[in-house]
C-alpha cells in the first residue's frame, strides 16, 4: 500500500479541433513492453504538439492515450562518509513514491493525431519527434479514420 502518489506531470491528454471529425489518422505505436515515465509522456505531447500548432493552427486533434498509473518507488541510499548512521540498507525497504508511469504493451496505441488528407506529411513529422522522446522503439501507421 501506498500513501499518496505524486500528480502526473502530463495534465492535457486532448488537444486540438475536439468538436471536429478528420478522416486521415496517424498513430504513434510501441514495439515493446515497457513502462513510460509521466514526464516522458509529457515531453512526447509538448513536442508533437508544438509542430502541430506552428504548421497547422487548430486543424487537428492529438491524443496521448496511456494514462500513468503506476506509482514509482525510491529506496534513497546516502553515499559518503557516516553514511551507515542514516540508512538501513535493505531493511522497510518499501522506498518513497516519486512519480508514476504508463505501462504499454507492444502494438498499443501511445500517441493519436487527427488531421485532413493535406495534413499527413505534418503529422508523420510530429509523431516522429515525440517518438525521440519516449525510451522505446515505436513506429508510426498513417491510415483513414475508422468511423
Amino acid at each position: 500500500y501506498v500513501r499518496g502518489s505524486p500528480a502526473p506531470k502530463i495534465t492535457k491528454f486532448t488537444m486540438g479541433d475536439t468538436k471536429s471529425k478528420f478522416p486521415y489518422q496517424a498513430l504513434l505505436i510501441s514495439q515493446e513492453e515497457a513502462q513510460i515515465r509521466h514526464n516522458a509522456l509529457e515531453a512526447a505531447r509538448v513536442a508533437s504538439n508544438r509542430v502541430l500548432m506552428t504548421r497547422l493552427g487548430n486543424s487537428y486533434l492529438l491524443r496521448v492515450v496511456p494514462y500513468p498509473h503506476t506509482i514509482l518507488r525510491e529506496n534513497k541510499m546516502i553515499f559518503g562518509a557516516h553514511a551507515d548512521r542514516l540508512q538501513d540498507g535493505m531493511r522497510k525497504a518499501f522506498g518513497k513514491p516519486v512519480g508514476t508511469a504508463a505501462r504499454v504493451k507492444p502494438n498499443q496505441t501511445i500517441i493519436e493525431i487527427g488531421v485532413n488528407e493535406n495534413a499527413l506529411e505534418v503529422a508523420k513529422e510530429a509523431l516522429e519527434r515525440g517518438q525521440d522522446k519516449l525510451p522505446i522503439p515505436c513506429r508510426i501507421v498513417i491510415g483513414k479514420a475508422p468511423d
